[in-house]
């Protein structure tokens, strides 16, 4: 299975998911988990999140909907045997693909529009910057 990691203000995101179905592999979809709903959102837990002092955190890490979409991926990320980051995204997307490339699992990086580069992404098993190179990597 192969692992998505991204932000959900990524605008490539949705044609990643599309185009890795299309091509046959199985992917787990934060946005759309296995337990149902549209994924989770810190509002749904508090539509305060967003002004959140340390400790609301805190307590909101706790909270019956983290846990169980937290559960939901962590669970996809030990299925997982690849994981592709989906630039642009924030810290929990590299968060993901930081466990999976410590867990010993593929990383590719996939970056459509040119960022700053980035050092650290040698941890990872290969970087692409376009949809087919991704494709073509992910079928060796």
């Amino acid at each position: 299975m192969i692992y998505v990691a991204s932000s959900w203000r990524n605008p490539y995101y949705e044609d990643v998911v599309k185009r890795l179905r299309q091509e046959g592999f199985p992917v787990y979809d934060f946005r759309n988990p296995p337990h149902g709903g549209a994924g989770f959102h810190w509002t749904d837990v508090d539509p305060n999140a967003p002004n959140w002092t340390f400790r609301e955190y805190e307590e909101g890490l706790r909270h019956p909907l983290a846990e169980r979409q937290f559960k939901a991926d962590l669970d996809a990320l030990r299925q997982a045997d690849t994981c592709v980051l989906v630039l642009p995204c924030g810290r929990s997307a590299h968060t993901e693909a930081g466990w999976m490339a410590g867990a010993g699992k593929r990383v590719i990086a996939y970056i459509p529009e040119m960022v700053e580069p980035e050092l650290m992404y040698k941890l990872f098993d290969q970087v692409v910057g376009s949809l087919d190179s991704l494709v073509q990597c992910l079928k060796k």
